[in-house]
C-alpha cells in the first residue's frame, strides 16, 4: 500500500512578493529550497496563517541567499506580503517505508538559513 507522507517544510517564511502578473507558482530562495530538500517544478502546499487560506502550486527556483519567496499568477491573491506561510510538499511511498522516514522540517530565521 502506497500512502502520502509529508517530505519537506519550510516552517514560517514571510511572503515578500506577490505578482498577479505571472504565470502561476511560487518563487524560493534556492537556498531555503536546498536546505527544505526541494526541488523545482515541485508540487507544494502554501498555508497562511495570517488568513487561513490553503493553496496548491509548484516551485521556480528564486536567487539563492535573497530570502524570496514569490507568490506568482493567481496564487498572488491569496497572500499579502509580509504574510507568514508554510510551505509543505509530501511524497508518495511504501507504508513501511513511511513509518521510518524521517522529513526534512526547516525553520529560517528572517527567510534565512543560519550559517
Amino acid at each position: 500500500m502506497m500512502i502520502e507522507v509529508l517530505k519537506s517544510k519550510l516552517h514560517c517564511v514571510r511572503i515578500t512578493e506577490a505578482n498577479l502578473n505571472y504565470m502561476g507558482s511560487i518563487t524560493i530562495d534556492e537556498d531555503l529550497m536546498d536546505a527544505a530538500n526541494m526541488i523545482a517544478g515541485e508540487k507544494v502546499q502554501i498555508v497562511n496563517n495570517n488568513n487561513g487560506e490553503r493553496i496548491e502550486t509548484y516551485i521556480i527556483k528564486g536567487e539563492r541567499g535573497s530570502g524570496c519567496i514569490c507568490l506568482n499568477g493567481a496564487a498572488a491573491r491569496k497572500c499579502m506580503v509580509g504574510d507568514t506561510v508554510i510551505i509543505i510538499s509530501y511524497a508518495m511511498m511504501d507504508f513501511e517505508e513511511a513509518k521510518t522516514f524521517q522529513p526534512t522540517v526547516v525553520f529560517p530565521e528572517n527567510n534565512r538559513i543560519g550559517k
